[in-house]
């Protein structure tokens, strides 16, 4: 199942990392974080519910996809309440685990934007080359996107 999927989602463009057992991937975590994680819930040593409470409390938005062969509502309803972006269940369709990462992508690009809107100051004086009400449309969305704006 690994390899297929590793092999999917490089064909799809992802640069994807495989780890054999939890603790490894931890140790990465503290390095480089990934934009989504699939993690079975069942695996030698650390558990996957055990995986996701680690990975949720160093990084709160990053998404965790949680599989499993053995489903059940208790280990569903466990996933989400720890923190799970989603479950889902074996067997499955690739092209499901694919929109599922997709979404994830999708979901963490939208809470940056919205960081990224909070955090950008609005235009503090028109007292600039351009007052034209295009030229100040121009300038209220660069303040939007970018943390800095050059004028020369």
């Amino acid at each position: 199942m690994r390899w297929v999927l590793e092999k999917t989602f490089k064909e799809e463009g992802f640069d994807v990392t495989n780890f054999e057992e939890a603790q490894t991937a931890l140790e990465r975590l503290h390095h480089d974080a990934p934009d989504v994680i699939l993690t079975d819930i069942r695996m030698p040593g650390i558990d996957g519910l055990t995986f996701l409470s680690k990975v949720k409390n160093t990084h709160p938005d990053l998404p965790v996809i949680i599989m499993t062969a053995h489903s059940d509502l208790e280990s569903a309803v466990s996933s989400y309440q720890t923190g799970a972006f989603e479950y889902l269940p074996k067997p499955f369709d690739i092209d499901e685990a694919l929109a599922l990462v997709n979404r994830a992508i999708l979901h963490i690009n939208k809470l940056q934007q919205q960081e990224a809107t909070k955090t950008a100051s609005p235009l503090q004086s028109t007292e600039i080359i351009g007052e034209s009400p295009a030229m100040q449309e121009v300038f209220v969305l660069s303040a939007v996107y970018l943390n800095l704006i050059l004028l020369f």
